[in-house]
């Protein structure tokens, strides 16, 4: 029912890829790039340029000096990375020793999502020092917690380069596993740190995309051309995407970028559950961005700018240029990117209708509104009276029914006592008869033979003389 609509928001697979077309996934925030080509492009190696800062004697500096200075400062800082882990500024020769050994058969048995198995093998001796480095690392982080938040997701980056370099001849799989148990370990604790840190902006962003969202909360699904169910499905109060508002609100609790991740996972599968039970049909892409931008207008989800940029800043590559992960993540930057710029014409209205709505002046689809909930309201005062009529023949269908059972108990009491009468008379008769004594017995067993004897006599008198007696 949807085909015969003119979106207002039309956005395709492709179009949330990589710029550079490498095959991961962009980001608004990387100006349509993934991070690995974000990265390569801050630092790049093509043409020289000139720089227009003046060096120490006043001339300015060539792109090559710049560039020289920028791979000084790259050595540095990976140095630094290697220092704190190996010990010295070039990588540690492969160690073969048992315990080695031993620590990457622990390593390649670790169960998937197995978080306390990971923190267990992380401090067994064998991964001792490993569990050192860690250590090492999360205080020289704390030491230096005032630095720009740039060089500290730099510096968390190299960290989990140094240490998957630990695991080269690991499956892909798995290290992805182990390193995302280190970020979730790492992160946990860095979280007040680096998060909303005092060198950036990003607490004065999140009151502006607060204020922003709040000001646009009378958009209505019919605008952003979000397909609802059917409302005689569902009650006059209740939100089919209530779940899904849940589960973005409860990123801002999180402190692992995984975590958040989490979240923003959980939210989409929500919104494309939604949007396919309304349409009977999975959801397309235009409709799960036009369900995301819902949800993020009715929930308003705390610091969400700040979440954002600390999953893009600290969080694993991997995770965000590609998978379902990355491909949620990257709409949901969409979707904040749209909010940010929305005008009248992305939701069918015209400037004059789009600014009488931001400045309270009128309100969308009023007297619809108030016909849909008079309707509604006829709908289930319909259906209560419909429900009070089954009630009321339901009762006396009860009644007619308690009725013949009362009878038929008062019945069955009369059987039942007339039938008692009986056995009471025949208990009474049987018990005069065994009240007898035996002497009274024996008596007259006595007196019946006397007069069976005397009945015979009388009958012999009577009878007459005999032969004999003639």
């Amino acid at each position: 029912m949807w085909t015969d609509k003119q979106r207002g928001i039309r956005v395709s697979k492709e179009e949330l890829l990589c710029k550079n077309a490498c095959g991961f996934y962009g980001n608004p925030a990387w100006q349509g790039f993934c991070s690995k080509c974000w990265r390569d492009r801050a630092h790049p190696a093509g043409a020289p340029r000139q720089d227009i800062r003046p060096s120490n004697d006043g001339t300015p500096l060539t792109f090559f000096k710049f560039e020289e200075k920028k791979n000084i400062e790259k050595g540095r800082r990976i140095s630094t990375m290697r220092r704190l882990f190996w010990g010295s500024p070039s990588p540690p020769k492969q160690d073969t020793s048992e315990s080695h050994t031993n620590m990457l058969k622990a390593y390649q048995s670790l169960e998937p999502g197995d978080f306390p198995g990971f923190l267990k093998i992380l401090r067994s001796p064998p991964s001792q020092r490993l569990h050192s480095q860690c250590k090492a690392f999360l205080k020289t982080m704390e030491a230096y917690h005032d630095i720009p938040v740039q060089k500290q997701s730099d510096h968390v980056q190299d960290f989990y380069q140094s240490f998957a370099e630990h695991f080269d001849g690991f499956p892909d799989p798995q290290i992805t596993q182990i390193m995302e148990h280190l970020e979730k370990l790492i992160m946990t604790q860095l979280h007040k740190w680096v998060f909303c840190h005092d060198s950036c902006d990003d607490e004065q962003k999140d009151l502006i995309l607060q204020r922003r969202i709040r000001s646009l909360n009378w958009v209505t699904p019919q605008m952003l051309s979000v397909p609802f169910p059917d409302e005689n499905d569902i009650s006059v109060t209740s939100d089919p995407f209530l779940p899904a508002i849940t589960a973005i609100i409860e990123m801002d609790a999180k402190r692992a970028p995984q975590d958040k991740l989490a979240c923003v996972f959980k939210c989409s599968q929500h919104v494309f559950k939604v949007l396919s039970s309304s349409n009977g049909e999975p959801a397309d892409a235009d409709g799960f961005l036009s369900g995301l931008i819902y949800v993020v207008l009715k929930a308003n989800p705390p610091r969400l700018h700040s979440n954002m940029q600390y999953v893009i800043r600290f969080g694993l590559p991997h995770s965000l240029m590609a998978g379902e992960s990355g491909y949620y993540f990257t709409n949901l930057s969409c979707a904040v990117a749209f909010i940010e710029k929305l005008d009248g014409p992305a939701l069918k209205l015209s400037p004059e209708e789009f600014e009488g709505y931001m400045m309270r002046q009128s309100a969308p689809y009023a007297g619809n509104r108030r016909q849909r909930v008079a309707s509604d309201t006829q709908h289930l005062l319909e259906e209560l009276n419909g429900r009070q009529e089954k009630v009321d023949q339901g009762i006396d269908a009860l009644s007619v029914q308690l009725q013949k059972w009362v009878q038929s108990v008062h019945s069955q009491l009369d059987d039942a006592e007339a039938q008692f009468v009986v056995v009471q008379k025949k208990i009474t008769a049987q018990g005069e008869l065994s009240h007898l004594s035996p002497s009274s017995s024996h008596n007259a067993s006595q007196q019946g033979e006397h007069e069976e004897q005397s009945v015979l006599e009388l009958t012999a008198e009577n009878a007459g003389p005999t032969d004999t007696d003639c």
